[in-house]
């Protein structure tokens, strides 16, 4: 969805679409991000221990070269970036390119060949997975350069600005994006690729799962816009220079947005903040409307204790004020290695989120207890929700278990059609509930979320998945208990006013996605809000 400050491209001789995945609009000379490392043709291998030393050096210099990277940056990518030195540094990998040497391929060869084998076991999983074993082919090329003795991969830095254009992009590569990176287009990815997540925290436009736009020559002017996936090829100067000059309209405005969620006639609306971390925290929001617990624990091969994880949350309760925390989503589909759950043959509809629980009561438990005392030692009352709740007995379940540690409002996030369609008895068992757009779209139409083809079926603003969301703010409504979004619909400045046209009372987002948000809500009155949500459902 465009921000609604947008209107279309005029002039322009070419045009290319992709999936918009964050908002803005920019325009600058395109240049072609390099390829991988080619190999040259195996070698004969004289000392096999000596290619296997040669493995470990160079999986070692990735883990550390990542490291490094993550220790100059903070937030999801600083997370994100560790947990890609654990799978440099994972001794399995390194076990598998020592086979291989031994067999008789050089370092270089034995380390293609050990991250090909890891990548389609994890594109043989399927969703979040499938997502991920496209950054096991960065480490490749990395790990591959440093056996060759040629320069790890990396970004183009041509001396002025830029739209960057690749095959797809790597973690390291988007968090070690400079200023000079105008916008992102890549002809791979989805909407919840690292691409994705990491351009909307930084508020930089990208469209992923762009055909053809690797084909454009390097240097010409090309328009991105991360709200419509629409991309203008051939640019004149003066074309160009209108978007900049918009682009620097949009930020001052955006710049002096402030103050609460609210319609033009004073309907309030909490506009609330994801984070994975205290490091994620910033100010213009009412608080936190989503705390992904799983994030601060994503590289860890033994489980936090008790004590980490007080330390953890006492950090964001003491800053944040209003929080809600999301209990570990945590499964096969994304997997925490400490929990060392079984490999299934779909995860995406297997133990994941409070699934967990029936297999691991212990770290619920755990939980639980560490944000309890949280709690107490900031004086703060957070509320705490648990994911991928679907039926009556697993919220009144949670509930109970939260209350016993004197948490005084349980919820469950709504992400599978069967909460939805219970969520009125639901509300009879938790204080709130806290709706998932991202999986809730994929549950509904069956359609995998990571799948970029299959985006018109993602699309929130389907009226399929607007009538369960309705459903659930009818429930709020009636039991007198606020029901929020928290999925990517909730940042997106044309489906917000829909999302409170439906009833619901909060927008958990991105931080860089409120002041658009507020900035949307404010143009329109609830009556208005509410008839866009009329005739989107019909």
């Amino acid at each position: 969805m465009a921000d609604p400050g947008a209107g279309p491209w005029r002039g322009t001789a070419g045009r290319l679409t992709g999936l918009g995945v964050s908002q803005g609009r920019a325009a600058g000379p395109l240049i072609r991000m390099a390829g991988p490392p080619a190999l040259p043709a195996p070698r004969g291998v004289t000392d096999p221990g000596a290619e296997a030393a040669a493995i470990g050096k160079a999986l070692e210099a990735v883990a550390a070269d990542l490291n490094r990277r993550a220790a100059g940056t903070e937030g999801e990518a600083a997370e994100i970036l560790e947990a890609l030195a654990m799978i440099a540094d994972d001794p399995m990998l390194r076990e598998d390119a020592e086979a291989q040497a031994r067999e008789g391929l050089d370092a270089a060869h034995a380390l293609d060949a050990a991250f090909g084998r890891h990548r389609e076991a994890l594109a043989a999983l399927g969703g979040y997975l499938a997502e991920r074993a496209a950054d096991l082919d960065d480490l490749r090329h990395r790990a591959v350069a440093f056996a060759l003795d040629l320069p790890m991969p990396g970004l183009p830095a041509p001396g002025h600005p830029y739209v960057l254009v690749a095959e797809d992009l790597s973690p390291a590569d988007t968090a070690g994006l400079g200023p000079d990176v105008l916008a992102l287009v890549t002809e791979r990815g989805g909407p919840t690729s690292h691409t994705a997540i990491l351009a909307r925290a930084r508020g930089l436009p990208a469209v992923v799962a762009c055909a053809g736009a690797l084909a454009v020559p390097d240097g010409t002017v090309i328009g991105v816009d991360g709200g419509t996936g629409e991309i203008a090829v051939g640019l004149t100067a003066q074309e160009a220079a209108k978007v900049a000059e918009e682009g620097r309209a949009r930020a001052v405005r955006l710049a002096a947005s402030e103050g609460p969620g609210r319609t033009a006639d004073g309907h309030p609306v909490k506009l609330l903040h994801n984070v994975g971390s205290a490091a994620d925290l910033r100010p213009g929001a009412e608080g936190v409307g989503l705390f992904r617990t799983e994030f601060l624990f994503l590289d860890r091969k033994l489980a936090p204790s008790y004590e980490e994880q007080v330390s953890a949350y006492a950090e964001v309760f003491g800053q944040a004020g209003h929080v809600i925390v999301r209990t570990l989503d945590a499964g096969t589909d994304k997997p925490l290695p400490f929990l060392g759950l079984p490999e299934e043959q779909n995860p995406a509809l297997g133990v994941r989120g409070l699934r967990v629980d029936r297999l691991l009561p212990e770290v619920l438990d755990t939980q639980l207890d560490a944000i309890a005392a949280a709690a107490r030692q900031t004086g703060t009352r957070p509320w705490v929700m648990a994911p991928m709740v679907t039926t009556l007995a697993e919220a009144s379940s949670f509930a109970r278990r939260a209350r016993a540690r004197g948490i005084t409002q349980a919820g469950v996030m709504v992400e599978v059609p069967a909460a939805a369609l219970h969520a009125a008895r639901l509300l009879q068992e938790v204080d709130f509930l806290s709706i998932g757009t991202n999986d809730l779209a994929q549950y509904t139409f069956a359609a995998d979320r990571q799948h970029s083809a299959l985006a018109d079926l993602l699309d929130p603003s389907q009226p399929a998945l607007l009538e369960l969301i309705a459903m659930c703010a009818r429930a709020g409504r009636e039991a007198g208990k606020p029901v929020g979004v928290c999925g990517e619909a909730a940042g997106d400045p044309l489906l917000a006013p829909l999302l409170v046209g439906l009833g619901v009372t909060s927008l958990s987002m991105a931080p860089v996605c409120v002041p658009l948000v507020r900035e949307a809500l404010a143009r329109l009155t609830l009556e208005e809000c509410r008839e866009r949500a009329r005739a989107a459902l019909e």
